[in-house]
């Protein structure tokens, strides 16, 4: 038990650490400010920051970075692969650097795979944060003959092929 106890007061310290310190010593930065005088309400550092500039930020700091921007390359797919592309092919997942797409058929997935530096260049280009390394293109799931209102036991209909 006291093991658990360390991790956890060590992520609530490391959490504490990002977010500008203890209440206790900023009152206590505040209080020295008022006793010299210097308090300064147009002094450096009190200037208003954009919510986009505090978030940004705030992603960089918790390592959030690769992984906001894997979830745009998902989203601006249509803007990669183009409008006729996009609606033949839709990205599943991306997994360890590598970007898995879903094709409506096989010969959509052969003509992606011959795209795939391409598409791929383009990616790093617009998304280097991603760390996107590789695209898989997949073909459509072919049918399963295991379940169903008509399956049997054994081989099935597959010993007909030869």
């Amino acid at each position: 038990m006291p093991e658990r106890a360390s991790e956890a007061s060590a992520v609530y310290l490391r959490l504490k650490s990002l977010f500008t310190g203890t209440p206790a010593r900023r009152k206590r930065a505040a209080r020295d400010d008022q006793a010299d005088g210097l308090s300064r309400p147009f002094g450096s550092g009190r200037d208003p920051h954009g919510v986009g500039d505090v978030v940004d930020a705030l992603a960089a700091q918790l390592g959030w970075t690769s992984a906001l921007a894997q979830s745009d390359v998902l989203e601006g797919w249509r803007e990669l692969a183009g409008e006729e592309t996009a609606k033949h092919a839709v990205p599943e997942q991306i997994s360890d650097g590598v970007l898995v797409v879903r094709c409506e058929s096989t010969a959509w997935a052969t003509q992606l795979r011959m795209m795939r530096s391409e598409l791929l260049a383009r990616i790093v280009e617009r998304f280097p944060q991603a760390e996107i390394g590789s695209i898989r293109f997949q073909g459509p799931d072919a049918p399963s003959w295991k379940r169903g209102p008509r399956s049997i036991p054994g081989r099935g209909p597959r010993d007909t092929y030869g």
